[in-house]
């Protein structure tokens, strides 16, 4: 929590917030071009942002790519903003507020970074084992996990199949990869509109991927990224409230258990 009232009591940080909200996934240069700092400057105050979560970094090739972070601005406004100062309440709403909009570019990635106390061997079995990740997610991924077989992603009664939902990567208690699930007329039991589901089904399909990494002694890293949509995507507005949701109850379930 320190991190981040540190990392937005400077108003530069703050702006570099305000460019990736802007457009997110920039590169180095690019927020440089947009800011009237040295490039050594941008590097160590995205460096503080990074620390404190903000940001997350996503590799792209060669290319390093930032992108916001908006989980630990929603824990902090969620659970602990009534018990600061009106001046720190409002930067905090402020903030969550930016973080919250939807950016320009709606065929960005969308990227979240959550660390979570547990073990690499536990979150993956959250992730992958549907007796875990129905508890935690509220839907289930069954497959045998190997690399190019199908699974079912199972929510409520519904079980959507398909021959294109693959699993990309597999590599136990580091990594995971597959293309989303399809976007079937019997998504209206969950709450989904007849049109939303025709404009989501229409899309290409996207990509999501979960990465564990070791923080600490007692922590995971987790990033997903969720990507490949197309201009004006309907699915990537459909998955910023999905996602964030489920990966704060699936931290929320390993902690308190």
């Amino acid at each position: 929590m320190d991190e981040v009232f540190k990392a937005l009591a400077d108003p530069s940080r703050r702006l570099l917030l305000d460019g990736l909200n802007t457009r997110n996934g920039q590169s180095l240069q690019e927020l440089c071009a947009g800011l009237s700092m040295a490039r050594q400057s941008v590097s160590k105050h995205l460096a503080v942002l990074e620390a404190a979560n903000l940001i997350t970094i996503a590799w792209r090739g060669r290319e390093k790519l930032h992108y916001l972070n908006a989980e630990p601005i929603n824990a902090i406004a969620d659970r602990w903003i009534n018990q600061y100062n009106r001046a720190r309440a409002q930067t905090l709403a402020d903030l969550k507020s930016i973080l919250e909009t939807e950016p320009m570019s709606s065929d960005a990635e969308f990227v979240y970074t959550t660390y979570i106390r547990t073990t690499p061997e536990r979150l993956w079995q959250a992730i992958t084992d549907p007796a875990f990740s129905r508890r935690y997610m509220g839907h289930a991924m069954v497959s045998d996990w190997e690399k190019g077989s199908t699974y079912v992603w199972a929510e409520d009664a519904l079980a959507i199949e398909h021959p294109d939902q693959v699993i990309l990567e597999s590599d136990p208690y580091r990594r995971l990869a597959f293309t989303f699930h399809t976007f079937v007329p019997e998504l209206t039991s969950l709450g989904l509109g007849e049109e939303t589901i025709a404009k989501a089904a229409a899309e290409n399909r996207s990509k999501v991927s979960f990465d564990l990494e070791p923080y600490g002694d007692e922590q995971v890293k987790l990033t997903v990224i969720h990507g490949d949509f197309g201009p004006d995507s309907t699915v990537r507005g459909l998955i910023c409230g999905g996602w964030p949701w489920k990966l704060s109850n699936l931290k929320t379930g390993l902690e308190s258990s």
